[in-house]
């Protein structure tokens, strides 16, 4: 029976690691700290395995095939598969028994997920990876969630989805420890005038209501004003599965700053099972 050593939720942009001198140093250094330290307390659980939670920018899927959900059930997954990230290429070892198993569970759980055994990873999946300084011998599951074109799965599905994957990792008997991170958002605008725009209140009130537990709430505030805070703040859907797989545990943010010059509300938190 497998462990849930950590669920983190980290926001993702590339312009961190393309344009980390956009902002003043100190502030560089303060959220790249935050980065470095979610890493520390991510591998201080010695995981087996990592469940990356995030979604696909229109590199394995377009409009003439895009699925809600795809589980990685590959040997191995390349990233970045953007040429223009300013990132080291590498290739993540995958647990393709496991991403098979959950794959398996979800369509006998009423879920029809889409597969894939030639996954690439994004900057989405790449970029909070690199600056927490993950273990890059540590295999990974990739599920990636359709947060760019409408329709998009609803809040509510997606938190069933992770429900669903808590208690499957549960079930699971070939690893001991799984981490999980759900990478997006919060608020944020790519290709639109509001481009740069960072709806701090937005943020601020739905990580008020994560570290409140108040579950239903917070899926009703992110369906109802996801809207106001960017096409960029879809990715909440990542956080939404992240608070089913940990089944009612406690919420903290470790770090947050609307950060314009960055054109992202850098949320960083954590859900504290097994305690």
């Amino acid at each position: 029976m497998a462990k849930i050593t950590g669920i983190y939720t980290a926001s993702h942009t590339p312009v961190m690691l393309n344009f980390p001198d956009r902002i003043p140093a100190a502030l560089r250094d303060e959220i790249f700290g935050a980065y470095a330290a979610m890493g520390q307390d991510f591998m201080a659980g010695k995981p087996d395995v990592l469940l990356v939670l995030s979604n696909d920018h229109l590199h394995n899927f377009f409009l003439d095939n895009f699925p809600a959900f795809c589980f990685g059930c590959a040997e191995s997954y390349e990233s970045p598969i953007e040429h223009w990230l300013h990132a080291k290429r590498r290739t993540f070892a995958g647990d393709q028994a496991f991403g098979s198993f959950l794959l398996q569970r979800a369509l006998e759980n009423s879920f029809d997920p889409s597969f894939s055994m030639e996954m690439v990873l994004d900057h989405g999946s790449l970029t909070p990876l690199e600056l927490a300084g993950m273990d890059p011998d540590l295999p990974v599951v990739p599920i990636l969630i359709n947060c760019v074109q409408p329709p998009m799965p609803i809040m509510r599905r997606c938190y069933d989805l992770g429900t669903f994957l808590g208690k499957a990792i549960a079930e699971y008997d070939r690893v001991e420890r799984v981490a999980i991170l759900a990478t997006g958002g919060i608020s944020h605008d790519i290709a639109t005038p509001r481009m740069g725009m960072v709806n701090e209140e937005f943020d601020r009130t739905f990580l008020d209501l994560l570290e409140s537990g108040d579950i239903d709430g917070t899926i009703r505030y992110a369906t109802d004003f996801v809207h106001t805070a960017g096409n960029g703040c879809e990715e909440i859907r990542m956080w939404m599965a992240a608070m089913g797989a940990a089944q009612g545990a406690r919420y903290e943010r470790t770090y947050y700053r609307a950060v314009n010059d960055w054109y992202t509300g850098i949320g960083i938190g954590r859900f504290v099972v097994g305690a």
